[in-house]
């Protein structure tokens, strides 16, 4: 390991410290030395926050918490150069939205200056400690820090405290089509859809039928199953002729469900239909038994 790699571990691990959970004797004085309170207007978002998206419902809850126990966790700043105070947040700009709602007048910090490398490594740790990014913003937060800072997927992974394979699988979807880019940030898909679909040839029409059907991660997985993959030769179906194929289309559209129908050379067959809910099997048992 470098000496860049091994202080990268460490930054990684020194800046979680700083904004997560640890409460050692060393990092409540350090805290306690950076911290303040300052005017709600003194501090400006951070247009590199990974974090783009902030829903109204959200919103709508933190603003009623800091309304009655006010902010609990500080917001991570860093001053801004000029002849006036200012800073501007490296993590927890979804409080001091929330803060500003709630009709507060200043709010807790800790003043941390830092080079804009390490504001946005402060930015996407925080934010997927809380689980507060979409995997389309976490993907897009791994890719700046490749661009911008020359990261490998390895340093990154130790820097986020992610593993390798999932900061790959994680950026492997931003090479996914505009549309199935769209579903993930309306959160139609999940990251467990998106990442079944990312071998597919045509994963927006595939996208189109999971969010049409609601279907879950395994059905999708199964779903993608059958499609041609990107790259590769086309799966052979011997046994699927085109009305077979359309008679699928036809019952899976019909149901609700998706229908498989597998025939056998000696003329015998069976017809798969997968549910996802309780609900669906009854509807289905009443259909299958009415007259």
């Amino acid at each position: 390991m470098s000496m860049e790699d091994g202080s990268r571990k460490r930054l990684g691990r020194g800046l979680a410290a700083l904004i997560g959970d640890v409460d050692t004797e060393a990092v409540v004085h350090e805290r306690s030395r950076l911290s303040r309170r300052v005017p709600i207007e003194y501090l400006r978002p951070n247009p590199r926050n990974p974090r783009k998206s902030f829903e109204e419902a959200d919103l709508a809850d933190l603003t009623a918490s800091i309304r009655e126990k006010g902010i609990v966790q500080p917001i991570l700043v860093r001053t801004v150069p000029g002849p006036t105070e200012a800073y501007e947040i490296i993590a927890g700009e979804r409080r001091w939205r929330a803060a500003q709602r709630a009709g507060l007048h200043d709010v807790p910090v800790l003043v941390h200056n830092v080079s804009d490398q390490e504001a946005l490594e402060l930015a996407i740790i925080e934010n997927v400690q809380r689980a507060d990014l979409n995997v389309l913003e976490e993907a897009l937060g791994y890719q700046q820090l490749i661009d911008e800072f020359s990261y490998t997927q390895t340093a990154l992974a130790d820097v986020i405290g992610k593993s390798r394979p999932h900061v790959a699988n994680t950026l492997r979807l931003l090479k996914l089509p505009e549309p199935v880019l769209g579903y993930l940030r309306e959160g139609k898909l999940t990251a467990g859809h998106a990442r079944a679909l990312v071998t597919v040839d045509d994963p927006s029409a595939v996208a189109a039928r999971i969010v049409e059907g609601g279907l879950t991660v395994r059905d999708a997985e199964a779903l993608t199953q059958q499609e041609p993959k990107r790259g590769g030769p086309r799966p052979a179906r011997p046994d699927k002729d085109a009305d077979t194929r359309a008679l699928e289309k036809l019952l899976t559209d019909s149901l609700g469900l998706i229908v498989q129908i597998d025939h056998k050379t000696n003329g015998a067959g069976a017809v798969q239909i997968r549910y996802r809910t309780l609900e669906q099997l009854d509807e289905l048992c009443r259909l299958l038994k009415r007259d």
